[in-house]
């Protein structure tokens, strides 16, 4: 559990980031950007992955994927927060737990046992309680949170299936994600600029390859997680989803002085209890 520990801090550092980097109105996309570029280095630099050898060995159906996925929902998830409001959004991110517990048991072919069901339905009550605030915005435009809880879950199942794949080494599939990730924002990014006018500025460049340090520990740290508890994927999705509640909540409080009601404190509660059980569970039979 101590590398999805390590996820979770990575995942909440990197939410505190763009929190702060909205409140001094930088550029969102550009910072995403450029934090593919970082990570895409670290993974080079610090594991050195056989890249040129690797080619016939590649999914391109998971590489592709991911590397269109991963900056487009976050581009989704920009847009579902200022139609829909940042508590329907955070709602629709925590209910795509779903999806990849449901594919744990169908396309992963792990068995539950009482004890590891009982977390589930803890840690889904501890979100319900938890996320329990009033809107800060009143629409019924519900596609968008639809499209970041599809997205969301299907990243988690598509990085779960390549934290088994045993072609590759899973540094050397990160390399190639974070590789077509950067091309797809960098396009995307140009476009932009040409047609809209927008300014590449250097301060988003310099922060966004700070970000990259941040999200290359969360999901290197996700993809080893995966890999130690590789027969209990519902462990590392559940787990990871509870302790970014408690994480996200106590940041949330302390640096952000988020009003918290006693529901939303109760919900912290039960999510640590689910964590507690589901990581229980691991130790048992049943």
């Amino acid at each position: 559990m101590w590398f999805v520990i390590l996820s979770v801090i990575c995942s909440v550092s990197v939410g505190i980031f763009l929190k702060v980097a909205k409140r001094y109105n930088l550029n969102i996309f550009q910072l995403i950007t450029f934090n593919y570029l970082s990570a895409l280095l670290l993974t080079y630099i610090v594991y050195q992955p056989e890249v040129i050898k690797s080619y016939d060995k590649i999914p391109y159906n998971l590489f592709i994927s991911l590397s269109i996925l991963l900056p487009v929902i976050f581009v989704i998830q920009a847009i579902s927060i200022k139609k829909t409001g940042i508590v329907k959004t955070d709602i629709a991110q925590r209910l795509s737990l779903f999806i990849p517990l449901i594919a744990s048991y169908y396309l992963f072919n792990e068995s539950f046992n009482s004890l590891k069901i009982v977390g589930f339905i803890v840690g889904f009550s501890a979100i319900f309680f938890t996320l329990n605030k009033k809107s800060d915005k009143k629409s019924s435009n519900w596609i968008y949170p639809l499209l970041v809880l599809l997205g969301f879950g299907i990243i988690d199942i598509l990085f779960k299936k390549i934290a088994v794949f045993t072609e590759l080494g899973f540094t050397t599939s990160l390399f190639f994600i974070f590789c077509g990730a950067f091309l797809i924002s960098i396009l995307f990014l140009i476009f932009k600029a040409i047609n809209q006018k927008e300014k590449i500025q250097l301060k988003n460049c310099l922060l966004g390859l700070a970000l990259g340090l941040l999200n290359f520990g969360n999901i290197l740290f996700y993809l080893k997680a995966h890999k130690a508890l590789s027969e209990n994927p519902s462990t590392v999705f559940a787990g990871m989803n509870m302790g970014v509640i408690i994480l996200g909540s106590l940041a949330g409080i302390l640096l952000f002085k988020e009003k918290m009601t006693k529901w939303n404190y109760f919900g912290i509660f039960l999510a640590l209890i689910s964590i507690i059980i589901i990581t229980y569970s691991q130790l048992v039979k049943n």
